[in-house]
């Protein structure tokens, strides 16, 4: 694994030299601010060199599945997910994790709407039903709505809420809970792809020293959700919490999403707090896949 700081006066500057002096897959690992500009920390796996196969030598072509090509899952993962039986297949290619139970916050980002906050209720209300009391915290007051949403199910759970108005309040926050005290973040909807958003989401999750997990709508374009995944996980997300998955007619996004590197933990199904995340796993998923399109041809 190669290690590279960089230092700019500005973090789109430092953003622009990672990704011109080790590509898209540099991974960032931390950020912090320095006299003068900012540092961030990337790393990046050094592959062996690549073995070269002769024309001759190549695998013959595969049909793509007709469970997978009607999902609209990339050519390239499909192949791969088409070896084999398909939970055995996913659990090659895929990553499933649960969430981790470390005492770290839990940081749900995505871009705007993808369903942050009825996550953080409904993670919470697991924890609840279990017998621990979170703490929440929002640090989404800019959006119109989204203190008083999660503000009412604070209320109805009996827990504490606080609210962050940036990167010192937030860390403030998190610093006062009980110690062992689960924390659970609902962060404001970030564009990846703006230098001004990726940026004071870096700061944010610098602050929070917890572990960001992602929130996608499963029902996306598989490439947008590829494309989001990868920005996103350059910011240091490593977990995929996608939602609506009951309402998705087209899968393939969720897939490529995590093939961009992120594990996938839970999954939104439904708008009720009370039973509203569904474990994934590769037999899961698979019937997911392979189940009939039925609402296809609904009205």
């Amino acid at each position: 694994m190669r290690l590279r700081v960089i230092r700019a006066a500005r973090m789109s500057d430092a953003m622009a030299q990672l990704r011109a002096e080790m590509g898209e897959d540099a991974v960032l690992l931390s950020t912090r601010r320095v006299n003068g500009g900012v540092e961030i920390t990337a790393a990046q796996e050094q592959d062996d060199e690549p073995l070269v196969i002769p024309p001759e030598a190549a695998a013959p072509s595969r049909a793509i599945p007709a469970e997978l090509a009607r999902h609209n899952v990339p050519a390239e993962l499909a192949a791969r997910l088409s070896e084999g039986r398909l939970p055995a297949a996913l659990g090659q290619v895929l990553s499933f994790l649960p969430l981790p139970q470390d005492g770290t916050p839990l940081l749900l980002v995505g871009p705007p709407g993808a369903g942050k906050t009825l996550s953080v209720a409904k993670l919470a209300t697991r924890l609840v039903m279990a017998g621990t009391a979170p703490l929440l915290v929002t640090a989404d007051g800019r959006r119109a709505g989204a203190t008083e949403q999660i503000a009412a199910y604070a209320r109805v759970l009996g827990l504490p809420l606080a609210v962050a108005s940036g990167p010192a309040a937030l860390g403030k926050a998190l610093g006062r809970r009980a110690q062992g005290q689960a924390a659970l973040v609902d962060m404001p909807g970030c564009d990846p792809f703006s230098p001004a958003s990726a940026r004071a989401l870096a700061a944010l999750l610098a602050a929070a020293q917890g572990t960001p997990v992602l929130v996608l709508p499963a029902g996306m374009d598989a490439e947008e959700a590829a494309e989001t995944a990868h920005a996103f996980r350059l910011l240091g997300c490593r977990y995929l919490l996608p939602t609506r998955l009951d309402a998705a007619r087209r899968l393939g996004g969720v897939l490529a999403a995590a093939a961009a590197g992120l594990a996938l933990t839970e999954a939104g199904i439904g708008q009720d707090a009370l039973g509203g995340l569904e474990r994934l796993t590769p037999e899961g998923l698979a019937g997911r896949l392979a189940a009939p399109a039925n609402r296809e041809n609904a009205p």
